[in-house]
């Protein structure tokens, strides 16, 4: 069973299962993006992330500058902040 199957409810679960599907369909999304930028500390938590975007943080904000002009940098530092705290949480979910 899938970490985020035996932790839906983590913070962020729903974003880094939607970045996955997307990466999976190559779409480039906000949550694709995102996604690709933790590949590889998703991947040391066990979780599968097939060919992550290149060069995802200036995509992602380039995507946020192009929606939220100004506001993009704040919009950008939440994300993160969204994928680090479900890395957090993921880690002590899979001890």
């Amino acid at each position: 069973m899938s970490l985020l199957a035996r932790c839906p409810d983590l913070p962020g679960a729903e974003l880094v299962a939607e970045g996955l599907a997307d990466l999976q369909a190559r779409r480039e999304s906000d949550a694709a993006l995102l996604v690709s930028m933790a590949a590889p500390r998703l991947r040391l938590l066990g979780i599968p992330v097939a060919a992550p975007f290149d060069d995802p943080e200036a995509h992602l904000f380039d995507r946020l500058a192009a929606r939220h002009g100004d506001a993009a940098h704040g919009r950008f530092n939440a994300l993160v902040r969204r994928i680090v705290s479900f890395a957090r949480a993921a880690a002590l979910c899979a001890r």
